[in-house]
């Protein structure tokens, strides 16, 4: 290929800002005139927050816990006014949702508009509002309402629209797994029969208004009712592996497989364009992914829940190691995943340039989830705030965390933000100053991302001091544009 060629190839691909908040951030620049240096750092890590507990605390007390462990994006399952109030100017990332009950009033446009404009208008851009998710498991859990999903995503997106908030808050509706009828081999994924008009109508609106789509995975369920699936390959740990034998290639861990068969489910229906391909596709977004820590209860004859306090400690734990569900397992099992993210590996064997954001289920252990005993123990903290386990939401990276530009709000803004940190903001900027260490590469940004980091560490890496109207974006990986390292 000619040196200009790849020239242009790389400034199209610098220059083409993405629309969302979870995007990894590209630079490249020529060192000389045979070689260039393309970096990236990987999505978002997010953990879901919901509040189906009469022990929970409160939205202030939460948002302290979320920044004291470095948590700096959250999905919610509403969109509660005291938690978007407490998450005001923490420069954490925040998706609401609409819940099932609401989608059939969505479909009137009014309403839509309305519910925008006090939902999200009336709080960006002091609480960073990335996304809406219209409903959750629809098609799963309110299939007499899944006429009413597409309809009301066009019109909350055209409210956001009218807003002009469109290149900023997404819109999307998290699906479950189960509307897959055929996830093995990975190679041939399928959406159920019945399901594929609607999920088509979905994937045509993501396509149009560039957003992403949503997907809810749990390896675990899948793991637990599937005997044969070996504990290793559904955490995640080394293992002798499944061969699709269709491709002949072979899987390593459980989520890679059910990944791919997304994409392929996705492809089978003509959109394998805009999903799996890195840059030059859409995100996929895990809204939901988790293990939980307390083992399924058995169920009597009767149908009733087997009392968990007639086995013993040793019988529990015994269970937990054998079946899946365990305080051990479910540290591992989301440790893996998270630093996959973190540290933009998150390719598949058919997509091996494939991009996530990863959201974790759940916050909180919440005691008044319905369902098995399984339902209530899915949390990385107990109520009071002590940690069910450790999770590292620096991806292994010394638990630093850095400011960057947000492309997504075009040059203008960050133009503007690069101004403001050099000029009264006081940041350190002499480095990127011509014939400096860090001019090149001399893009914007590069040169924002600069300024808006020495301005952001000189304020103590307080989440608020990466804000800038938007402009910037909190990463735990080290950044590096060319030679420059942050």
């Amino acid at each position: 290929m000619e040196l200009t060629t790849i020239f242009f190839l790389i400034l199209f691909i610098t220059s083409s800002s993405t629309a969302w908040g979870g995007i990894v951030g590209v630079t490249s620049v020529f060192n000389d005139r045979s070689r260039y240096i393309l970096f990236t750092w990987g999505g978002i890590v997010g953990v879901d927050y919901g509040r189906d507990g009469n022990n929970l605390p409160s939205p202030p007390r939460v948002v302290e816990l979320l920044k004291a462990n470095g948590i700096t994006a959250v999905g919610m399952y509403d969109s509660n006014a005291e938690v978007l109030r407490a998450l005001a100017n923490t420069g954490i990332k925040v998706t609401i949702a609409i819940p099932n009950d609401r989608l059939a009033a969505m479909n009137n446009p009014n309403v839509a508009g309305t519910w925008v404009w006090e939902n999200i208008g009336v709080y960006r851009p002091a609480t960073d509002i990335i996304a809406v998710a219209v409903g959750n498991e629809v098609f799963h859990q309110r299939s007499d309402l899944n006429w009413a999903i597409v309809p009301a995503m066009w019109n909350v997106y055209n409210a956001i629209k009218n807003l002009k908030l469109d290149g900023i808050v997404k819109v999307s509706t998290p699906v479950a797994f189960s509307a897959f009828d055929r996830s093995f081999p990975p190679s041939q994924g399928r959406f159920r029969g019945d399901l594929q008009p609607t999920v088509r109508q979905i994937l045509d609106f993501i396509s149009k208004t560039d957003s992403y789509f949503m997907i809810n995975l749990y390896p675990y369920f899948t793991y637990i009712d599937n005997p044969q699936i070996d504990l290793n390959y559904a955490l995640g740990l080394p293992n002798s592996g499944v061969r699709d034998p269709i491709t002949g290639r072979m899987y390593f861990s459980l989520i890679d497989a059910q990944i791919d068969a997304v994409y392929t489910g996705i492809a089978a229906l003509g959109f394998g364009d805009i999903m799996g391909r890195g840059n030059a596709g859409k995100r996929l977004v895990l809204r939901e992914f988790g293990h939980p820590t307390a083992p399924r209860r058995r169920i009597r004859g009767g149908g009733e829940e087997e009392d968990e306090g007639r086995r013993s400690a040793m019988e529990v734990g015994k269970l937990g190691r054998e079946r899946g569900p365990s305080v051990e397992n479910a540290q591992t099992h989301n440790s893996i995943m998270v630093r996959r993210v973190l540290n933009g590996q998150t390719g598949t064997p058919l997509y091996p340039d494939s991009d996530l954001d990863l959201y974790l289920f759940a916050l909180f252990n919440e005691n008044l989830k319905p369902g098995p005993e399984e339902e209530r123990n899915f949390g990385l903290f107990y109520p009071d705030g002590r940690k069910v386990y450790d999770i590292d939401f620096g991806g292994g990276g010394g638990g630093g965390s850095w400011c960057v530009a947000n492309e997504a709000v075009g040059n203008e803004r960050l133009q503007g933000a690069l101004d403001w940190a050099c000029g009264p903001g006081g940041a350190d900027c002499g480095l990127i100053q011509p014939g400096a260490q860090c001019f090149e590469p001399n893009t914007l940004v590069a040169h924002a991302s600069y300024a808006m980091n020495s301005y952001y560490q000189k304020h103590g890496r307080e989440a608020s001091a990466c804000n800038f109207d938007g402009a910037g974006r909190i990463v735990n990986q080290r950044p590096r544009f060319g030679n420059c390292v942050f």
